[in-house]
């Protein structure tokens, strides 16, 4: 298997993946790409020391969702595409590995940051994508659950 890489810059994998955002050092206001300047207070960022890294919890709330029904051809639907609170930043990304339905997803809903390979090249390198899952196991649909749920039926 060949390199692994993520799909976004503010992604960092390894042992424990996690978001990182760039901080305004004047206000504190949090933003996933770079900046020339703080979209929140104004301060110039001139010379690349106006803001800082910082690492997201890997956890957060779910604040508002949708469930997709109709998307571009070759993206499977339905799915799930949220806001989740992480540490007071908002993040956006789809809640993976639960049932698109309004009994399984609820705003409010604790969630846990996953990563998942969403392709490969010829090479072999492995390009790495995130979302977030529940943080009740028992809502999380796993393998195991998809092959005992097929079993079943």
């Amino acid at each position: 298997m060949g390199e692994a890489i993520p799909l976004v810059d503010y992604l960092v994998l390894g042992n424990d993946p996690h978001l990182e955002a760039n901080e305004c050092v004047a206000c504190g206001a949090r933003f996933f790409d770079r900046r020339n300047a703080c979209a929140s207070c104004g301060a110039i960022n001139s010379d690349g020391s106006g803001f800082k890294r910082v690492e997201l919890p890997a956890t957060g709330e779910l604040t508002a969702f949708t469930i997709v029904s109709f998307a571009a051809p070759g993206i499977e639907v339905p799915f799930v595409a949220g806001v989740v609170k992480c540490g007071g930043t908002s993040v956006r990304a789809n809640i993976v590995n639960v049932s698109p339905d309004p009994e399984h997803v609820a705003t409010g809903m604790q969630v846990s940051l996953t990563t998942f390979g969403i392709g490969e090249d010829s090479e072999g390198t492995e390009a790495i994508g995130f979302g977030y899952e529940p943080a009740d196991e028992e809502l999380r649909i796993t393998d195991d659950a998809i092959e005992k749920a097929e079993a079943n039926s």
